[in-house]
């Protein structure tokens, strides 16, 4: 089978619902600040530099977002962070992402999306839906997430018990700007949140049944970090067989090495690539 025929398949997959999209970094390639035209920070290196007013930090600190975010987080205090997130994600106008534009048109039934940004909120915002966001060092609840359910024009938390397991799901486990500000990003929130969802405690539990024997497609995600790998290897339990693949162009040994133990299987393409194919077979 070929790459291109493989795509097709996975993007057919995709638009009929039975292949959920795991978004990272690269799902937002092509979005730009619409005043400057810079692209929009969405991977570790991007992320540090805008948060450290473009400055490079530290050796060790450029290593992983989560790493600089603690450092920033012990000087400045945890707001600074969260602050700088809700400017970069909430307040600055971007332009939107290609794939975001795709999966507006086909809304899968059920999108995990690593990234902080609201465009896949905004693919959805005409349609009724259930948002789960990431908690992290919160008091008052055993749990490491909120729900919410958008009617068509607001958000309104709501309790499992209301949840309605018929409705799309979205759940962003690092945090949005909205409907209120929530961000896993230090160091120290993801011990937290990692902890908590290796003990079930940061997926609801109507998610947890309609993931059982899910299959995901791994979307703009390089599978070279710790802290990502850790959050993914949770997110995708009780998966199918195989329980994913990945668009991943040039992947290095290390990826490889992590999807077959995880039953992932690697297409050597990236979201240009997907994105061929879908908007052809439109």
């Amino acid at each position: 089978m070929t790459t291109e025929t493989l795509l097709e398949g996975l993007a057919g997959r995709v638009a009929d619902g039975t292949l959920f999209p795991y978004l990272g970094a690269g799902a937002l390639a092509g979005a730009c600040n619409v005043q400057t035209g810079e692209p929009i920070p969405a991977d570790s290196d991007s992320l540090i530099l805008a948060m450290n007013d473009g400055r490079p930090m530290a050796p060790k600190l450029m290593y992983e977002f989560p790493r600089a975010a603690m450092n920033l987080e012990l000087k400045r205090g945890r707001s600074y962070v969260n602050n700088f997130l809700t400017r970069l994600y909430g307040e600055t106008e971007w332009t939107r992402a290609p794939l975001h534009d795709w999966l507006a048109t086909v809304k899968p039934p059920y999108v995990i999306d690593i990234n902080r940004d609201t465009q896949l909120q905004a693919s959805y915002a005409d349609t009724p839906h259930h948002l789960i966001t990431g908690i992290a060092r919160i008091g008052g609840t055993d749990f490491r997430y909120r729900l919410y359910r958008w009617d068509g024009q607001t958000y309104q938390e709501i309790s499992n018990d209301e949840a309605d397991p018929a409705l799309p799901i979205l759940y962003k486990p690092m945090g949005t700007p909205l409907p209120e500000p929530s961000y896993i990003a230090s160091d120290a929130d993801y011990v937290d949140f990692i902890t908590e969802l290796m003990g079930g405690f940061s997926v609801p539990g109507f998610v947890k049944a309609r993931r059982k024997g899910a299959q995901y497609l791994f979307i703009g995600l390089r599978m070279t970090r710790d802290t990502e790998r850790m959050v993914l290897s949770d997110l995708i339990f009780d998966a199918g067989e195989p329980a994913a693949w990945a668009l991943i162009k040039e992947p290095t040994d290390k990826e490889r090495r992590f999807c077959q133990r995880q039953r992932i299987e690697i297409v050597e393409a990236d979201v240009t690539d997907l994105l061929a194919v879908a908007t052809a077979a439109a």
